[in-house]
């Protein structure tokens, strides 16, 4: 909609405003302003930054910025250019096994205790997983691939989380299959925990 664009860019440029502000800017009534931010909040383009008492007088206004997400970012440029150094993803992998506190969930649990410790950190690392027992012994199951931007031109990053759960259970990890970028850009990855 093109209402929402010029809403979108005036934020881009003020960097933050009130709907009070962006109306008498883009010449359109307030109300039509607040729906325009209600709907731009709700999918997450924009933010509720603060209050602006407006001199102690009257009604207080809500501030909106632009969401972080619609800033952007440039990580996939910058783990683009470092993966494409000769680097040693076994040795990444143990460095965020360790940065993590995945490396201390093999120490002492039965293995069940310890797979359910593992997914608990790698859920908060955003993999989606799980595991689940199988003929030849359980499973780590990555949901989700947070390296989906970058995992095509980087296969490396397979090996990476490979060395991750290794270091991390201190056990052989096999990786059984690799599912490439799906339609929701979802890359599950299926790990053996021999």
């Amino acid at each position: 909609m093109i209402a929402r664009q010029k809403v979108l860019a005036h934020l881009k440029k003020t960097r933050s405003a009130s709907a009070r502000e962006i109306a008498r800017a883009l010449k359109m009534s307030a109300p039509n302003v607040r729906h325009h931010l209600s709907v731009l909040s709700s999918d997450g383009r924009v933010e509720f930054v603060s209050v602006n008492q407006r001199g102690g007088r009257g009604r207080p206004e809500k501030i909106f910025s632009l969401s972080q997400a619609a800033l952007g970012d440039n990580l996939s440029v910058l783990v683009d250019a470092l993966l494409s150094e000769k680097i040693n993803p076994e040795k990444i992998g143990r460095m965020i096994s360790i940065s993590q506190g995945l490396a201390g969930v093999a120490i002492n649990p039965p293995m069940p205790k310890r797979l359910a410790l593992l997914v608990e950190k790698l859920n908060e690392m955003h993999y989606q997983a799980h595991w689940e027992a199988g003929a030849e012994g359980p499973r780590v199951v990555f949901g989700r691939c947070p390296y989906s931007k970058v995992i095509d031109k980087h296969p490396e990053l397979c090996k990476m989380d490979a060395a991750l759960l290794n270091h991390s259970l201190e056990r052989p990890v096999t990786q059984l299959q690799k599912n490439e970028a799906g339609a929701r850009g979802l890359c599950p990855f299926l790990f053996q925990v021999g």
